[in-house]
């Protein structure tokens, strides 16, 4: 029987350390419950946000271990899979098959910058030898690029490969695959790793997302999800604005996750000191970055404002607008002129 398509947001989830570093079992356990509380449609463990090169091979299966257990099937799993070759990285499938993980996400060959003939014998390899569903994960600023001759012929001879996750926030990129896949595998499922973007990908025919935002106030995502679904265009826009506000703090203003992880303590939890060491200055930053944090998240309702209180909030900046503005244009335009709308 054919599994369901991965469709909705998938949390990227953080783990949180206890004080020597090891992996807080139960502040994870409640971070999970809390996320499918607030109406995530599932958990993405193991990849980019959830730090998984900071893990060893073991670590990444305790973390999915944890986590299939509290989920107890009550959302779906798409588990991060990405070892270093082919053979760790089908171990890993096999494992995460055995948890009843839906499907995992395998980003293309890192490190060494492939050829798509490459990239495309390594996913070829992996999608015929799989137990489980996989989910091709293109992140070009980190890994070989997956372009769309690659990802249509993947779709074509592997029935296993069901799905792509691309975070390069390439909206024409996209609709190029959404189009090139779709007449031959119409159940192939698309997703944006791309926050800033999630509105405008999925008016362009993305089925969901992988959106770290959503691990801090997967509230808002879900209602962006929800707005734009049931094309509830302008209060879908407004969201967006907030959105990509929080999420362009969160990315821009602190090494990477650590501005998530702030965020995410803000919320309730305690996320413990990540195991990238930060300098004296980037420590400082990261205190200034936290109240900001704060405030934004306080807007909402969702923390109290720090002590002093905050800036009056003007709530959408004209940069925002243009920016979220500009890709609504541009996918409008794309779909026009491939004659989509």
């Amino acid at each position: 029987m054919s599994q369901p398509r991965l469709q909705g947001i998938f949390t990227p989830n953080l783990v949180p350390y206890l004080p020597n570093g090891d992996i807080n079992e139960g502040e994870l356990r409640r971070y999970v419950d809390w996320l499918i509380e607030r109406g995530v449609h599932g958990l993405y463990p193991n990849g980019s946000t959830g730090e998984f090169t900071r893990f060893t091979p073991e670590e990444r299966r305790r973390i999915l271990a944890i986590i299939a257990d509290q989920v107890k099937g009550r959302v779906p799993i798409l588990a991060g899979a990405a070892e270093a070759n082919v053979k760790e990285t089908l171990a890993a499938c096999e494992y995460y098959a055995s948890l009843g993980i839906r499907a995992v996400a395998i980003v293309a060959p890192f490190y060494y910058k492939l050829s798509p003939a490459s990239v495309y014998a390594y996913f070829r390899e992996i999608g015929r030898n799989t137990p489980i569903d996989v989910t091709l994960y293109n992140i070009p600023m980190f890994a070989s690029p997956i372009d769309v001759p690659t990802i249509r012929r993947l779709s074509e001879e592997c029935e296993r490969i069901v799905a792509i996750k691309d975070s390069s926030g390439d909206i024409p990129h996209m609709i190029r695959m959404i189009q090139a896949v779709k007449p031959n595998r119409p159940e192939f499922a698309f997703l944006t790793g791309w926050d800033a973007a999630l509105m405008p990908m999925l008016l362009a025919g993305c089925d969901g997302g992988t959106n770290a935002s959503s691990g801090v106030v997967p509230e808002l995502t879900r209602k962006l999800y929800d707005l734009t679904t049931t094309y509830q265009i302008d209060a879908a826009r407004n969201v967006q604005y907030d959105l990509i506000r929080l999420f362009d703090t969160m990315i821009y203003s602190a090494e990477f996750p650590e501005g998530f992880r702030a965020a995410v303590q803000l919320r309730g939890f305690n996320m413990g000191r990540g195991r990238q060491p930060l300098s004296d200055e980037q420590n400082t930053d990261l205190s200034t970055l936290s109240r900001e944090l704060q405030c934004m998240l306080s807007a909402h309702g969702y923390t109290d404002q720090p002590v002093g209180g905050c800036p009056i909030d003007k709530s959408v900046t004209s940069a925002d607008a243009a920016e979220v503005s500009a890709i609504v244009q541009q996918v409008v335009a794309e779909l026009k002129g491939r004659g989509l709308l």
